[in-house]
């Protein structure tokens, strides 16, 4: 799966340091983290949506065929009909294939969803200066400013700090996606 990494990233950078110093530093790298594992689940959520449009796009195909071999059914086509129904096992194939693709997506978009909320608890019990389990402190309160604050003013802190890298990656995306078609396009114009 693909949280699998930084859950495991997570889990070392919560058991491995006891020192307060050591733990801000903990503290600053799970938040890192997990900005990290938000911009997964953005490419999980697009790659769910591209999945849809696929099975949409072969539905669509699949009812043209199968309105086809009608049509040729009706006039007594039968070259045409043997041709149909061969395009139609293919596409009903791809339909049943794409959506298991779409199913499989979709739990691993709920489960990599339910670990960063996990994740999100664990580190707002770090920056609020308790053991994830609500046990000891696991930071020096003297040191919570420096990520982000307590409270609900850190939570916003921390969202907004996880949604604007979320924006920025998602627009180096765009930008990116934009220069290779302008690159395809040129070499196609032959310049």
């Amino acid at each position: 799966m693909v949280f699998e990494g930084f859950r495991r990233s997570f889990d070392e950078l919560l058991s491995r340091s006891t020192r307060p110093e050591d733990r801000r530093i903990v503290a600053s790298r799970m938040k890192e983290t997990l900005v990290q594992a938000r911009a997964g689940l953005n490419d999980l959520r697009d790659a769910l949506a591209k999945a849809r449009e696929r099975l949409a796009a072969e539905t669509h195909e699949l009812e043209t065929v199968r309105r086809r071999r009608q049509l040729a059914e009706g006039i007594g086509d039968k070259e045409t009909v043997g041709i149909a129904t061969k395009y139609e096992e293919m596409h009903a194939q791809r339909v049943d294939a794409i959506q298991k693709k779409v199913s499989a997506e979709e739990a691993e978009l709920l489960l990599a969803e339910r670990e960063v909320e996990s994740m999100t608890v664990e580190l707002k019990a770090v920056m609020a200066g308790t053991a994830p389990g609500g046990g000891a402190p696991a930071i020096d309160p003297g040191g919570v400013g420096d990520l982000g604050g307590t409270g609900s003013e850190g939570n916003a802190a921390l969202r907004d700090e996880i949604d604007s890298l979320g924006r920025q990656r998602a627009r180096e995306d765009r930008e990116a996606d934009a220069a290779r078609r302008l690159d395809e396009l040129k070499r196609k114009m032959g310049k």
